[in-house]
């Protein structure tokens, strides 16, 4: 269609315009408007527009986000004039795209091999790893694994210790001010949380591999970790209650598996501690509702299901829910009876005598008792009046239910 004549519209205003009585003084004004209505869409017709996407346009990014990491990294490290700024800004592209981590962390620690050569490269590293792990909450658990991985993978080792060892030295330095930061200040004992929970992160992540290929926990952290938890419940302030909590649903069935094989009751003792906080603490109802469930989730085996090495018959000796399933019967006076009732054998041979009271069905629900069974002539299609009566009212209280 052309721009100037719109489809279906080949007539002059004039020719389309219905014949009617001439208009009076007071009908000339809105008739010269419905002319100019009518006109209107003559002459303005929409403009095409031109879609100003394009293949080549620059990717797009959320609000916030900084796309500067991905170019740079596209192009190598020489973009970055320094170590701590290339190490920045791969925590926060990891941070915001935490997908990322098994694509791209082969070549950030191959780029630190041939960076990270001096003793303060290495001390600088760890500190930058640390402050995004414990600064940011939700970084935690990617900057223990983030860890885990340089350990076995940067080549670096000064006599000052390899990264390991340097990281583990920096989490000592928080670690010995714990008694001092739980009952300080709300910063500082938020500050100190967030070290907790790092923590919690590292013992479950950071693998140390023995001489015999071996991969075990750091048990200095597990040692830690302990201590870590009599500085919080010995300071039962709400927030140290709920990091507590936090900390041992992360990490309390690893803990107490291993106290186990070593023998030890520290998890025994731990929920002791926790009964002996529901009950005297001044702490908010909330967080004491959060202990008892914590109670309640070890007793559960902190949720975990093992399943039996072997297979057993289910009996009713050695399986308490044996009879759950079984169908309810009754006797002809009514009286129910399962199969865990001790009469169950006689009863249900005696229901099974009562054969005037089983219709000759299929399972399919065929009929075999063929036309005229007296019993069947017996039953109608008419409901009980009572049941009809009740069925009516619910019908009537259910439709004004629905109308409200």
């Amino acid at each position: 269609f052309s721009p100037e004549e719109p489809a279906g519209r080949s007539e002059s205003p004039e020719q389309t315009r219905p014949q009617r009585a001439p208009p009076s003084s007071q009908d000339k004004i809105p008739q010269q408007n419905s002319e100019s209505a009518m006109a209107k869409p003559q002459v303005v017709v929409a403009p095409v527009l031109m879609s100003k996407l394009s293949a080549n346009a620059p990717e797009f990014y959320p609000s916030g986000y900084s796309s500067n990491y991905t170019e740079s990294y596209e192009d190598g490290c020489e973009d970055y004039p320094t170590l701590s700024e290339y190490v920045q800004d791969f925590l926060n592209h990891l941070t915001e795209q935490p997908g990322s981590f098994e694509t791209e962390i082969e070549q950030f620690a191959e780029t630190l091999n041939g960076w990270v050569t001096t003793d303060d490269a290495l001390q600088e590293l760890v500190e930058l790893i640390y402050q995004q792990a414990t600064s940011i909450p939700n970084f935690s658990y990617m900057g223990a694994r983030l860890c885990n991985y340089l350990s076995h993978h940067l080549t670096i080792s000064p006599q000052s210790g390899n990264f390991r060892q340097l990281l583990l030295q920096r989490c000592r330095t928080e670690y010995e001010a714990k008694d001092q930061a739980a009952k300080g200040d709300e910063v500082t004992r938020k500050r100190f949380h967030a070290f907790v929970l790092f923590l919690g992160e590292l013992y479950l992540n950071l693998e140390i591999k023995g001489t015999n290929g071996q991969v075990t926990r750091a048990d200095i952290l597990q040692v830690g970790l302990r201590e870590l938890l009599n500085a919080l419940f010995s300071n039962p302030m709400d927030d140290n209650l709920i990091c507590a909590v936090k900390l041992l649903k992360l990490t309390g069935s690893v803990l107490e598996d291993t106290w186990k094989e070593k023998g030890k009751t520290d998890m025994e003792e731990i929920i002791q501690r926790i009964e002996n906080v529901v009950l005297d603490a001044n702490c908010s109802r909330d967080v004491k509702q959060m202990l008892l469930k914590l109670v309640e989730l070890r007793s559960s085996n902190w949720g975990r299901v093992h399943a039996t090495s072997t297979y057993r018959e289910a009996t009713p000796e050695n399986d308490p829910n044996y009879f759950m399933n079984e169908p309810t019967f009754y006797t002809s006076d009514g009286v129910p009876f399962t199969a865990a009732d001790p009469d169950y054998q006689e009863k249900y041979q005696e229901l099974l005598e009562r054969e005037d009271f089983f219709p000759d069905y299929e399972e399919n629900g065929t009929d075999l008792s063929g036309a005229g069974d007296p019993y069947l002539d017996d039953i109608d299609d008419e409901m009980d009046p009572e049941i009809e009566e009740a069925y009516e009212k619910f019908c009537l209280e259910s439709e004004r239910k629905r109308k409200q």
